[in-house]
């Protein structure tokens, strides 16, 4: 018997999974777009408030659907459960092509961005270089990889809280920017602004629904799952609002807008330029927690799929750590593709609609559940129910509609990817499909 089979991920390990998924690049590049249409603190912190307020729904949300249907692979799963195989094998294509890989190109790319300079590394090279050394730690199981995501994971808070807490120790001129809101700030929450703002803030905040990809792999999963959804996602909230806050207390509108390296303006403000090139370099090796985090939740997705479909069960295939190893090599391969011939703006935008339409989906697909699954004893309950998965389907709905709207090109990016999702369905589906 395989040793390593009956390891199963803890609820800390849990917890530092759905934490990292979510704080990655966005929450240190979409400041400086945001003070422009928005200049009011205020009304920023709001906004990041209404995006830990719709993340929480949509945790809330799929910590019921986890528990009720207990098995790794996310929203591919989940809607080929309770909709339809193929909706469910879009989703799964989508995931591993676009909200895994594509989610680590553009994160791996922002490390390289932050490292190149003091190390002297094109920043492609530290790219692939930085996905390759986290694909390699996975290989050898959830013993080692699990130990690995809670370290990196500690040590992203731990800076983070450092971060927020500088201002209080190292001499800076405050920016004199104000968080008690005036007459003026509210007329801001109904414009454009706020509106467009927050499609960047939702971004920031993907990555809250990282347990469910490998719920059939966490520990007493009925009890964990909902605890590492809700407790992530919650910390997670409180971290932005610090972190912005202290953004906002310690650099002016103007040193802010329109930058993308939101942390490199700070520490060059707090530290000096010496020792804030130290500082923005070690928070970017603690990016490598994200990269991991993704590393861990992403080849889950194409491991359902090929225990599912016969033609495609080698990625299911384990090495003798038990993991998923051909899921990881195709990850690892097309994540380096996407560094090659992309670039980070390019992702990201691809990566926020794709994410949101699937996770929409999804959430809608409790309705369904509570008709179908009755209650029992040990199942997790959305607290307010229908309002939370309400709420997060409109936000998710009109955030769509408004790339859609804005940015037609998106769309055809999508149906691209889409089209052959499709097309490699059919060919799967020919042998018996099990669900």
């Amino acid at each position: 018997m395989n040793s390593h089979k009956a390891e199963k991920y803890t609820l800390p390990v849990g917890i530092a999974l759905v934490m990292a998924n979510m704080i990655g690049t966005g929450v240190f590049t979409s400041l400086g777009y945001q003070v422009e249409p928005l200049p009011s603190g205020f009304t920023i912190l709001l906004l990041w408030l209404v995006g830990g307020v719709v993340a929480i729904c949509g945790a809330m949300t799929y910590a019921e659907i986890s528990v009720t249907l207990q098995r790794s692979g996310g929203e591919y799963y989940y809607l080929s459960k309770t909709v339809h195989p193929l909706l469910g094998f879009l989703a799964g294509w989508t995931s591993a092509l676009v909200g895994f890989a594509g989610a680590i190109s553009a994160v791996a790319l922002a490390i390289g961005e932050y490292a190149s300079a003091w190390l002297g590394i094109p920043v492609k090279g530290i790219a692939i270089g930085a996905i390759v050394f986290v694909s390699a730690i996975h290989w050898f199981g959830v013993r080692v990889g699990g130990a690995v995501q809670t370290l990196l994971t500690s040590v992203k808070v731990g800076l983070i809280v450092f971060f927020c807490l500088a201002p209080l120790f190292f001499s800076s001129d405050a920016s004199g920017i104000s968080f008690l809101p005036t007459p003026a700030d509210w007329e801001l929450i109904p414009t454009a602004g706020f509106v467009t703002s927050l499609v960047y803030v939702v971004f920031a905040y993907t990555g809250w629904n990282a347990a469910a990809y490998v719920a059939g792999n966490m520990h007493d999963p009925v009890r964990t799952v909902p605890r590492a959804l809700l407790i992530g996602t919650t910390a997670v909230t409180l971290i932005y609002l610090a972190l912005n806050a202290m953004f906002l207390y310690v650099a002016s509108f103007d040193e802010l807008q329109g930058k993308n390296d939101i942390g490199n303006v700070v520490a060059f403000k707090l530290f000096g330029p010496a020792i804030g090139t130290v500082f923005t370099s070690l928070f970017s090796m603690a990016l490598l927690s994200t990269l991991s985090a993704m590393t861990i939740a992403g080849p889950r997705v194409t491991e359902a799929m090929g225990q599912d479909y016969p033609r495609l069960q080698f990625f299911s295939r384990p090495n003798r750590f038990n993991m998923p190893y051909v899921a990881i090599l195709f990850q690892l391969a097309w994540s380096v593709a996407l560094v090659v011939v992309s670039s980070f703006q390019e992702i990201i935008q691809y990566i926020s609609v794709s994410l949101s339409f699937f996770s929409m989906l999804t959430v809608l697909a409790i309705f369904r559940i509570r008709k179908t699954h009755p209650a029992s004893s040990t199942t997790f309950r959305i607290p307010g129910y229908p309002l939370p998965p309400v709420l997060f389907v409109i936000v998710s709905a009109w955030m769509v509609v408004f790339v859609f709207t804005t940015n037609p090109v998106v769309l055809v990016y999508v149906a691209a990817t889409l089209l052959p999702g499709a097309a490699l369905y059919f060919w799967s589906a020919r042998e018996k499909v099990i669900f």
